[in-house]
């Protein structure tokens, strides 16, 4: 299975032309040998003058300290409290607020509200894009920063309340066309896509189905409630529907659906997965007395370079999913904000775009904060890319890890980087 899905996933680099030379898998496994063929800068050998901020910004944190993604909490929480800890160290006057989301939209916008009474001035999070949907009017209405690295529905980059958020991963479009090239590369014919019945996973649903279409690929989208007492009904429609492959859309529940699937005969070589269930713990979940039980199970999500990465696993047991861009949500609100000489929200906000965008590159706090001191229009390139953010606050830049279990291991095996004007 390991080999197979190696050289399919070389077709799909080969068929995308959105992917930038990115196909660099290794036949051993080794994740700390991924090659990102988009990484291709360097860091300035000399160290910059430290710059000192005369105003303190304060940094509020909601993220999924519990419920469904809880299991993303170690990669984001641990690289904001690194990008924080690189400011400060590089001479910016930073502080954090911490705040739990709960993966829950009745609960996130009371940690929003808290964290703004206790003096945030820009909020980094939610993890999810239903649970940002829930606390972005009041974000807007009190003029409050906000950017998330993980929220990927395209809902954000067109509704009227968004003039205060932007994100520093893509929009959905651009993992949806890799995973539809990687399933139909694989073969399928008849896919089932259970997704969860909210912001997220109805529009990814929507792409994929669209991507399908233009392969000529044929599908069912399977909606279904993901605080439903059970899950059969969703299993029993895949099996009617003779499905060949699965892609799962779905959080923390995806468990339960893939353990009925393989209780149906489904083999876990013919499912898929994206973000929601990219999950190093989960054959545990599945099924706590084999380790091996998805052993071939492939799953896709954002990642940040092969030197961040090395360094966030150490402290995150292997897990660094939108660590990179958790990192650079933090850098470019504090980039923002120095390079506006203000905590003001209005102020900050319109500095996102030019710290991003055209003009000279700088990689990390010192150098890029040493720029705008001497007046330079700076470009920082961050820790998960290039990031370009657009005049809607979309990156231009996705970088994306697949994974496999394999021989019970989770096991990066190739990585693509995506530019996003290629999709139109």
């Amino acid at each position: 299975m390991r080999s197979k899905h190696l050289q399919r996933m070389l077709a799909v680099c080969a068929a995308l032309v959105m992917v930038a030379a990115a196909c660099g898998g290794d036949d051993d496994g080794d994740t700390t040998s991924t090659t990102l063929a988009a990484d291709t800068t360097e860091a300035p050998s000399e160290e910059p003058a430290q710059v000192t901020d005369d105003f303190e910004l304060v940094i509020g944190q909601v993220m999924p300290e519990t419920g469904a993604l809880a299991f993303l909490n170690a990669p984001m929480i641990v690289s904001i409290d690194l990008a924080v800890q690189d400011i400060q160290e590089a001479g910016g006057n930073v502080r954090l607020l911490t705040g739990d989301s709960a993966t829950d939209p009745d609960i996130a916008p009371e940690t929003v509200n808290r964290l703004l009474g206790e003096g945030a001035h820009v909020i980094v999070g939610a993890a999810a894009s239903g649970v940002s949907q829930s606390f972005i009017q009041t974000l807007y209405d009190a003029q409050i920063p906000q950017c998330s690295p993980s929220n990927t529905s395209p809902s954000f980059s067109t509704q009227d309340n968004a003039g205060f958020y932007f994100r520093t991963v893509p929009p959905d479009q651009a993992v949806a066309l890799i995973l539809a090239n990687l399933v139909a590369a694989d073969g399928a014919t008849n896919v089932a896509i259970p997704a969860r019945a909210d912001d997220w996973g109805n529009a990814l649903a929507e792409l994929l189905a669209d991507n399908f279409d233009e392969l000529g690929v044929n599908y069912e989208i399977f909606s279904y409630d993901e605080d439903a007492a059970s899950y059969d009904p969703t299993v029993e429609a895949i099996e009617g529907m003779g499905a060949d492959a699965v892609v799962l859309l779905t959080f923390a529940e995806g468990a339960q659906i893939i353990r009925g699937l393989l209780e149906a005969g489904f083999p876990a070589g013919a499912m898929y997965g994206s973000d929601g269930i990219y999950d190093l713990g989960l054959p545990a979940m599945v099924d706590p007395t084999n380790p091996n039980v998805l052993d071939g199970f492939v799953v896709i999500a954002a990642g940040g370079s092969d030197e961040f990465s090395t360094r966030l696993s150490a402290l995150t047991e292997g897990n660094v999913i939108y660590g990179g861009q958790s990192y650079d949500c933090v850098m470019v609100l504090a980039l923002a904000a120095l390079a506006a000489g203000s905590t003001d929200g209005p102020a900050i906000i319109d500095q996102v775009h030019a710290v991003t965008s055209d003009g000279q590159k700088c990689y990390d706090y010192g150098e890029c904060a040493s720029l705008i001191a001497d007046g330079v229009d700076i470009d920082y390139e961050g820790i998960s890319g290039p990031l370009e953010l657009d005049e809607v606050g979309d990156p231009g830049f996705g970088r994306y890890l697949i994974a496999e279990f394999i021989d019970g291991e989770f096991t990066v095996i190739d990585s693509q980087d995506a530019d996003l004007a290629d999709l139109g």
